[in-house]
This record gives structure tokens, C-alpha cells and sequence, in this order.
């Protein structure tokens, strides 16, 4: 009986950890929210070109360039192929906005864009 107790037990074990490692994804892609400005991977806080910087950062984005966020002293590179969220990076360019999404090596993966307050 104790055999018999004691595989059960691993048996439940084995259950309740492979549900949490299935369960903790799904929590793990809502991401975070940066507020920042609405930049170019290429220029990122800095804008070379004439003009003010969001007609830099389209003239950028136009060329192949990313869009990024600038908060503070860190540039983070916008990844999306959710056209909602491009249309809104535009329409943001060189203006504060939310950004969510799930950041990894400096790249955001981005769920929404809203205008910042």
C-alpha cells in the first residue's frame, strides 16, 4: 500500500507541474506597459534629418528602419505585424504613447499602442 501511495503521489505531482508550466505562458504574455516616445531603431532619441521627429521617424520607417520606443535613456526596438498597431505608431510618430507588450533583449513585441496622457 505504501508503494501503491507513494506513485500516486508522484503521479499528482507530475499532474500539477506539467499544468502549471502550461498555465504560466498564457500569464507571461500579457507583457508590461513602457510610455515613451515613438521613434526610428535608426535614429532612436537622436534625429539627423531636417524636420521635426515625426517626419524623420516616417522618413526612417520609409526607408526599411524600425520603429522604436525611446524612454528615458533606452531605445527599444517595436516588433508587430498587427496593422492597428502600425497605423497608431505612425499616426504617434515623435509623440508619447503606452506601448504593451513583452520585451526581450531590448525588442518589445507589441500588443497595443495608445496615446500617452
Amino acid at each position: 500500500m505504501n508503494s501503491r501511495t507513494q506513485k500516486l503521489r508522484y503521479a499528482l505531482m507530475l499532474l500539477i507541474l506539467g499544468a502549471m508550466l502550461t498555465v504560466a505562458p498564457a500569464f507571461a504574455a500579457k507583457g508590461a506597459t513602457f510610455t515613451g516616445t515613438v521613434s526610428d531603431a535608426m535614429c532612436g532619441a537622436k534625429h539627423e534629418m531636417a524636420g521635426d521627429a515625426a517626419s524623420c521617424t516616417r522618413e526612417c520607417v520609409g526607408k526599411g528602419s524600425k520603429y522604436a520606443l525611446v524612454v528615458g535613456d533606452k531605445v527599444y526596438t517595436l516588433e508587430t505585424t498587427d496593422k492597428a498597431a502600425l497605423a497608431a505608431l505612425d499616426k504617434q510618430a515623435g509623440a508619447q504613447v503606452k506601448v504593451t507588450g513583452t520585451e526581450k533583449d531590448n525588442t518589445i513585441m507589441v500588443t497595443s499602442v495608445v496615446a500617452a496622457p
